[in-house]
């Protein structure tokens, strides 16, 4: 039993032959609950990656669960000629009754996959090569999903990245002022509103709808352990129809600065140019191909604007009391909020010459 869950009687509801060995705690995930589960098949250890969905975040797992399936299969019929193909996508495994997930006595979502050897992902990044080498992961990702056959794909969190309806929410938390705080945040409060006028920018662009991850973090893909190369994006719950500039733009937020998201020395906070670079370079490699004038167009754009809209989101929270992040002292939204806003002055003093090395690319 780990955490109230007994993995043994779970992974038996699932087609995996051979005996159950063991179970850990698996990984640096925030939201779903993910454990490394062990089986012994004809003499041999293998591993496997079992999840429960958190219900509060996904509230209709079954239409995930579709999502996962549809561009999993997608992805690995493209990859199946490729060298180590089972390797470059997860692989779901269907329970005993030939569903995608399993719902245990508690009603708990459960899931599981094969274990990709011999990869591992990395919470930070260290070199302008992983840099590369996931930026080039996802464009390919994308660039994958760019045909995915119709119908389209659900909307697993409805106007993720809607950013004017990011800005409205606000502006009424703002309002509100429900625990009064607005006097304490005055400098990141007109920082906002100088700004709202770029938040409609990439709607208002004429941009196709993608397939995107949306959550592009460094993490999500996984880099093989002898080349450095970007073999499997993985955390596929966010998966739905966008721009593909959110994604973009979520690398440049949570790749180029070498500080963590709530440092609260500001002056170690700077959109390191080496690190944009790397991933335009990255993206550009296996994405340039599908991308749309306009969308090369915005392509430095984005990373300040969904900082921009991280920014408003964390504020938004501290001003309605912190309600939906997880804070861990006084002002803990306050600071992601002014390290976000930091991040967005860097950009904004860089921009022209990120503009134009994305025009030289």
């Amino acid at each position: 039993m780990i955490q109230g869950h007994d993995l043994a009687t779970i992974a038996a509801e699932f087609q995996i032959d051979g005996n159950f060995l063991s179970s850990i705690p698996y990984g640096s995930g925030h939201i779903n609950d993910t454990w490394c589960v062990v089986f012994l098949q004809q003499e041999v250890e293998r591993r496997f990656i079992f999840q429960r969905i958190n219900r509060r975040v996904f509230t209709n797992p079954a239409a995930l669960m579709e999502n996962i399936h549809r561009v999993t299969s997608h992805i690995g019929s493209r990859v199946a000629s490729e060298p180590d193909a089972d390797r470059r996508v997860l692989t779901l495994i269907a329970t005993r009754n030939d569903m995608l997930w399993h719902v245990d006595a508690d009603g708990n979502y459960w899931r599981a996959y094969r274990f990709i050897e011999n990869a591992r992902t990395y919470d930070s990044v260290t070199s302008t090569n992983q840099a590369f080498q996931a930026a080039k992961a996802f464009g390919a990702f994308q660039q994958i999903l760019a045909d995915v056959p119709a119908p389209r794909l659900h909307d697993t969190i409805p106007d993720f990245h809607h950013t004017p309806k990011r800005f409205k929410a606000f502006e009424q938390a703002l309002a509100k002022d429900t625990v009064g705080r607005a006097v304490l945040a005055q400098p990141e409060i007109e920082f906002a509103l100088a700004r709202q006028s770029i938040t409609s920018v990439l709607l208002d662009a004429g941009m196709p709808e993608r397939v995107t991850h949306n959550d592009t973090k460094l993490n999500n893909v996984m880099l093989d352990d002898s080349t450095g190369e970007g073999i499997c994006v993985i955390d596929l719950d966010t998966v739905m129809p966008g721009l593909a500039l959110y994604d973009f733009g979520d690398m440049v937020r949570t790749t180029t600065s070498p500080t963590a998201e709530d440092e609260r020395d500001l002056s170690k906070v700077i959109m390191q140019f080496p690190m944009f670079e790397a991933l335009a370079r990255g993206y550009l490699s296996s994405a340039a191909e599908f991308l749309a004038k306009a969308e090369k167009q915005h392509l430095a754009f984005s990373g300040k604007l969904i900082t921009f809209e991280m920014g408003i989101r964390f504020l938004t929270d501290y001003l309605a009391g912190d309600t939906y992040y997880k804070v861990h002292r006084e002002g803990h939204n306050l600071d992601r909020c002014r390290t976000q806003f930091r991040l967005i002055e860097s950009i904004e003093q860089q921009e022209e010459n990120m503009n134009r090395l994305v025009e030289g690319l």
